[in-house]
């Protein structure tokens, strides 16, 4: 039996809570087919849409009553994580009845740590939250000289928030235990609600956001998976993706994905995280092995039959 990390992307969700269900009820026979395999899975997912809508509608609710606060970051991918994983938790325990699995599902709100000190809190990338004119969004800085607003690809300007990198999951040990009593775990969805440490000894949550294949890849290993399934719209990594050229990989070493990397053949903002979070993974302990295919063919991909396998 081995242990599999399954990372599920926010956009395959949906955007609406109707579709979120049905696009659920889709993949799971994907997830318990892992299982009916004979493998113990957790499963994480995305939230960019998600998270992105709880924020713009507490930021604009605010606007017009002084009923509603705005909700800060942290919170709102805490609330993502709890109605993804209550769609997911539904979804999955229907399929293990109709094939008569005796599993149980839970969700696990996570905290993933990062560090104060990673340059990304300087430079912060990630775009979030409402469209504002020019004239609103520098008023908003002045008023705020901690809020970053930058103009989106001629859109409007929008608020930009760092994306560090994960360095432990704080949930780790109840993930452990749960997985010890026959369950599937989802966790960390949204890449984890980030945290660093406080002087108390605590967490204290931090409004930036964590790449969900990074953060999968961290939750993998401290869980001490044997793969992680990176799943996406594709069925394999590609070189000169789209053109006539395009060449579908089955198989990369380390040594080969780093040269797509540094080759710049990868998707800067879709399959390049991805190959990343990956290679970190494979590289972190010997047999560790990544793969990144489509949600239906996973249990193929499992088998060797379709997907790109990253390993050392």
């Amino acid at each position: 039996m081995s242990r599999i990390v399954i990372a599920l992307g926010g956009n395959a969700l949906g955007s609406t809570a109707v579709e979120q269900r049905e696009r659920i009820d889709a993949a799971t026979p994907s997830l318990v087919g892992l299982i009916a395999q004979g493998h113990e899975i957790i499963v994480s997912h995305g939230n960019g849409p998600q998270v992105g809508m709880i924020n713009l509608a507490f930021e604009v609710a605010a606007q017009h009553t002084d009923r509603v606060s705005p909700m800060e970051l942290p919170e709102c991918t805490a609330m993502s994580q709890g109605y993804i994983g209550y769609h997911l938790q539904q979804g999955i325990a229907k399929e293990l009845r109709r094939v008569g699995m005796p599993w149980h599902v839970a969700s696990v709100v996570t905290q993933v740590e990062v560090d104060p000190a990673d340059p990304a809190f300087a430079r912060a990338t990630k775009p979030i939250g409402a469209f504002y004119d020019e004239a609103t969004a520098r008023a908003r800085m002045a008023a705020d000289p901690d809020l970053r607003m930058v103009d989106d690809a001629g859109r409007g300007w929008r608020r930009v928030v760092p994306s560090p990198r994960p360095v432990g999951i704080v949930e780790r040990d109840s993930i452990l235990n749960l997985l010890d009593h026959e369950f599937i775990v989802v966790a960390c969805g949204g890449g984890g609600v980030p945290v660093v440490r406080s002087p108390d000894g605590g967490y204290r949550g931090v409004p930036a956001v964590i790449d969900k294949d990074f953060a999968s890849a961290a939750l993998a290993e401290a869980v001490g998976a044997d793969y992680l399934f990176i799943l996406t719209a594709v069925d394999r990594v590609a070189t000169d993706f789209g053109t006539p050229a395009q060449r579908d990989l089955d198989d990369l070493d380390l040594a080969t994905a780093q040269r797509l990397v540094d080759g710049g053949q990868l998707g800067e903002g879709s399959m390049l995280p991805k190959v990343q979070a990956a290679m970190g993974f494979a590289a972190s302990a010997p047999g560790r092995r990544a793969v990144i295919c489509s949600l239906e063919k996973a249990p193929l991909a499992m088998r060797g039959e379709s997907g790109t396998t990253i390993h050392a």
